[in-house]
This record gives structure tokens, sequence and C-alpha cells, in this order.
């Protein structure tokens, strides 16, 4: 017999080792190929995956309308570049996140992102800051900790949309009075969708959708509207209009080819009556009521006293009475009551008291106006949604009535620490030297902004008679189109201070006084397009992005803790996992015995 060899090793094991080969070739091969098909297959199809709890890398499908409808480029510069603190970054990460999903969506979108102070000219620098602000953006001064101390650094949270010739800016920093520096940052990122969405819609609006604000009943000079009507014409061609008790002033009239009948459209998608100061005609009511019944949207500002810091300028006292505007019956049969009070509220504006005189110079000291409560969301509805607080000035309560088929929702309401003070209601000055008494401070939130939606009766239904209601000219409705309307019980809401030195009007909000700035321009706006957009693109501000910040204090006093855990655990895991693959492999493929021989 021949002898086997001593050192061979047996066929078998050559075959099985071959044979393993050829599987993790072939396993190779496979898994090669499902990657290429794979991306072949994602080049056709478009899918992601958006595994955050609230969806916060998803689009809503009124942006993606808005995206898929761009037939032209959409530039979009963002001034968030540079050196600032962590959350400021944490912002332009998040900007950039979402100009990339907006891409995703379609190719008509490009970026870039600026570092305006950038040059190390001085001049050029502030050349370039003023172009900023002459184009809408608004500047933030930052307080930078340096090696050597600190400086001020000027930034623009902002961005500038352009297409087909025109711009827009777009202001990515949401102030808010009374929220952490966090909690503003978070806000502003949980509206970077809208805002930027909102703004590629007004660039690609064809046609602008036309507002009247009324006149002729001592509603604001254009002085003190000045801002609104600036920041409602980026949108809308807005017009100043008097009712003058002319019939089709809100309507126009057309007739179908056949002569057959009469159709009736309104003029306008929404109305905006701000603070009017003597009564409405029937006539002028009927007009109104006409425009809503064919579905019109209406924004009603009213003041239900005549109470006013005008009047205390020259003498310490008033007496806010109720004002007749004759619009009481009209607003409960739409299911609203403005109450003839004046609220006060220990959440309120501070205002300037002059307290002496140091070398002739006049001294002043701030001290809050309870009758200029700073009003606050009431609900989650879009329209308050991460709103700043809005000021307001000699401000009513309102009420809702049952009424069957309206939808009714609180907007804005005063703090819990509330007094509600009847008409005639005494107001005086003298009231800035007492403390406040927490047990005459208990009213509770109080409504001073309500949102009234669905099929509204008719004022004047029962009420005309038959040859006006069935005459087809008139084209009489006793029941509205499905619509909407905001009722605010206070004029001011949207009133724009006057600069004491230059009497130039300030941007709507602004204190300047307290250098403040509140969230009336915001509020105006997202009112406006609530009831005038039809696309749902306002409703992305109901989406809530919650805050998981660290708890400083636990991470203070666990800090060792975690940091061993973070540095030597990844080690100490590489290490178990390197030798239990080499036992494992030297245990699997450890030699075959060998085999006897006989000779």
């Amino acid at each position: 017999m021949v002898k086997k060899s001593a050192h061979s090793r047996p066929e078998g094991g050559t075959h099985q080792r071959r044979d393993q080969r050829r599987n993790a070739w072939t396993g190779f091969a496979g898994g090669l190929a499902v990657i290429i098909a794979v991306n072949i297959l994602g080049s056709f199809v478009y899918t992601r995956l958006d595994l955050t709890a609230e969806k916060r890398y998803t689009l809503s499908g009124a942006t993606r309308d808005i995206l898929q409808g761009l037939d032209d480029m959409v530039y979009i510069r963002v001034y968030l570049e540079g050196e600032f603190p962590s959350g400021f970054k944490r912002l332009s990460r998040s900007t950039q996140e979402t100009l990339d999903e907006f891409r995703a969506w379609t190719g008509n979108i490009e970026y870039e992102f600026i570092n305006p102070s950038a040059s190390s000219d001085a001049r050029e620098r502030n050349d370039i800051y003023r172009q900023l602000v002459e184009k809408g953006l608004e500047p933030t001064t930052l307080q930078v900790k340096q090696n050597d101390g600190s400086e001020q650094r000027v930034i623009f949270p902002g961005a500038i949309a352009a297409y087909k010739g025109r711009e827009v800016p777009v202001q990515l920093l949401r102030s808010q009075t009374g929220m952490s520096p966090e909690q503003t940052l978070n806000g502003s990122i949980q509206d970077l969708e809208y805002n930027l969405a909102n703004a590629i819609r007004q660039l690609t609006t064809p046609e602008r959708p036309r507002l009247a604000v009324l006149e002729g009943h001592g509603e604001l000079e254009d002085v003190w509207l000045w801002d609104a009507l600036s920041a409602l014409n980026e949108s809308y061609t807005v017009e100043r209009l008097a009712l003058d008790e002319k019939v089709y002033s809100l309507t126009e009239r057309d007739y179908n080819q056949d002569s057959t009948g009469v159709i009736f459209r309104n003029r306008y998608a929404a109305v905006v009556v701000a603070k009017p100061d003597s009564a409405f005609s029937e006539r002028d009511k009927f007009i109104l009521d006409q425009y809503i019944m064919r579905g019109g949207k209406v924004l009603w500002l009213l003041d239900r006293t005549t109470a006013d810091m005008d009047s205390l300028q020259t003498r310490p006292e008033t007496v806010g009475i109720a004002q007749e505007l004759n619009l009481d019956d009209m607003l409960f049969r739409y299911g609203a009551r403005i109450n003839p009070d004046l609220l006060m509220d220990i959440r309120s504006m501070p205002i300037p008291v002059k307290t002496g005189e140091i070398g002739g110079q006049p001294q002043f000291e701030f001290y809050p106006w309870f009758f200029m409560p700073l009003v606050g969301p009431a609900s989650g509805h879009p329209i308050v949604a991460n709103l700043n607080m809005v000021k307001t000035e000699f401000v009513s309560s309102i009420d809702t009535i049952d009424l069957a088929g309206i939808r009714k929702l609180p907007l804005l309401q005063t703090s819990k620490y509330t007094r509600q003070v009847p008409t005639p209601a005494y107001v005086s000055l003298e009231i800035l030297k007492e403390e406040p008494k927490d047990e005459m401070f208990q009213a509770g939130g109080r409504t001073v902004a309500l949102l009234l939606e669905g099929q509204f009766p008719s004022l004047f239904a029962n009420r005309i008679p038959p040859e006006i209601a069935n005459n087809p000219e008139m084209g009489f409705l006793e029941l509205s189109e499905p619509t909407g309307m905001i009722v605010v019980a206070d004029g001011d809401v949207i009133t724009n201070q006057v600069s004491a030195g230059t009497r130039q009007p300030l941007p709507l909000g602004y204190d300047q006084y307290t250098g403040e700035t509140f969230g009336n321009r915001d509020f105006l706006l997202n009112a406006v397009n609530y009831l005038c957009d039809g696309s749902g693109l306002i409703d992305i501000r109901a989406r809530e992005i919650k805050m998981r910040l660290l708890d400083r204090t636990r991470a203070n006093s666990e800090r060792l803790q975690w940091q061993l855990i973070n540095t030597l655990l990844p080690v100490v895991l590489v290490l178990l996992f390197g030798i239990g693959g080499a036992w494992w492999r030297r245990r699997r493929y450890a030699r075959v015995p060998r085999q006897s021989s006989r000779s």
C-alpha cells in the first residue's frame, strides 16, 4: 500500500476552504448587485424616511405643491455664515437642512450662505449692512466672548429670496419677549419651513389678492397704519375704501351670456375694519353683511370704549365710556360680543413717567400701565402658534354666542391676573403709584381676539322688504358660504407708533420707550394670511418641534461618569470584539487532526 505523507492535509479540508471562498465572493457580488440596483431604482423613484417623532424633516403638502409648481430658479442668499454662538450655528444648520429638503422636491432651488461681515474694510462692511437693512432684513447685535474679553458682533439672521427679478426678505430669527434664548431659537427653527415657503409663494403668485382697508367711519389714518399697510403690500394689493353706502362697493355684478341671471362676485379677498370711531349706517352694514354672505372675510379691529392715551396727555385722568359703533347686533348675529368694559392686567406694558429733574433735564422711570395688557396665544392655532406677546391699549373682553354651525376659537387672551372694569371706567395715572393688590386681579384670562368660522346667518334675514329680498339685481342671501372672520377687541393692535423726535412712523409692534418689539406685525400677517390663503400653508405653524435640552444640573454632577463612559467604553468594546473575533476564527478554521496511516 502507498503511504500517505505525514504532512499532507485531507482533501476534504481543501474543498471546504474553496467552497467558503466561493460563497464569500458570491455573497459580495450579490450584495454589490443589490446596492447598484437600489441606486438605479432610487434615481427613478424618490423616497425619504423621517424617523423623528414630530416629522420635522417631512414637508407639508402645501409646501410641496409650491415647490413643484416652480417654472424657474429661485435663488436664496442666507446671511448666516461666520463665527457666532452655537445657537445661531444650529439655526444656520437647520436652515440648510430645510433648503436641502426643498431641493429634494424640485430642481429650481439654489442657495448660498454669505458672511456679511467677511470684509476687513469697515466702510465696505457698513455699506453691506446698509444694503441689507434697505432690503428689509433686521440686524441683531451679539456679545461674543473672546480670550481677551468680549466684542460686539452684528449679524443678519435672515435671507433674501429672488425669483424672476423680484426679491423678498425672510427674517429667520423671531424675537420673543420673556422667552429664553433656547426657546427663541427653537421657535425660529419651527417656523423655517413656513417662512421660506411663504417667501417663495409671494414671489411666484402671478396676481396678488386684493384687500380693502375701510375708511369713512373715523378709521385709522395712513400714518398710524404705515407699517401695517407696508407689510400687507408685500403679499396683497391694498386699497383704502369708503363704502359710502354704495351697494356694489365690495361686490361686482356680471350677467350670464344667455341673460338668464346675475352673477355676483366679491372684489376683495378680505376687508379690514381698523378702529372706527363713528357709527355704521344700516346701509353700510348691509353691504358688509352681503359681502360676508358671498364668502368674504373680515378682520374686525374695534374699540368698544372711548379711552385712549391721547386723553391722558393733557390731564392725569379720564373716563372710559362705551362707544356706539352700531355693530353690536351684527357681531352678535355672527356669534361674538365685545363687552363694554376695560381690562387691567398685571402683565402689561411699562410706560415712562417723569419723576423729577436733574440739571434741568427731566428724569423718567418706567412703571407698568395695567390698561396696556400684553396678551398671548389662547390656543395652538396656526395664527398664534409660537407668537410673541402682542401689546394692546385699553382692550375689552369678548364673549361668544351659542350659535349652531359656527366654530369659535379664542386666539389671544390676557393673563390670569386680570381685572375686568365695567364702563364708565375711571382711568387715572395715580394708579402707577400704587402696588397692585392680588385680590383685585382675579378675573382670569379673558379673550381679546376670536376666530369665527362656518356659515353665518344674515343680519338682514326677514328684515328687508320682499321687493329687495326677491330682486335678482340685489342677489340677497340669507346664509353665507363657508367663510371666516376674526374679531379683535382693540383697534390699537395694528397701530404703529410715531417717533417723538422725527415724527416718522415706526415699525408695527416696536415700542420706542422700552426698545422692545412685540408680535403685533406677525399677528396681523398671520391673521390675514389665514383668512385669504386657501393653500393651507399657514397650518405649518401649528407643528411643534419639541425641545430636548440637557439637564444641566445632572450633567454637571455626573460629568466624570459620562466622560469615562464615552471615552473608555468604546475602546473596551473594540478590544472585546477583536479578542472574540480572533478566538472564533481560530476555533472555526483550526486544522483537522492528522489521520493515522498504515504501510
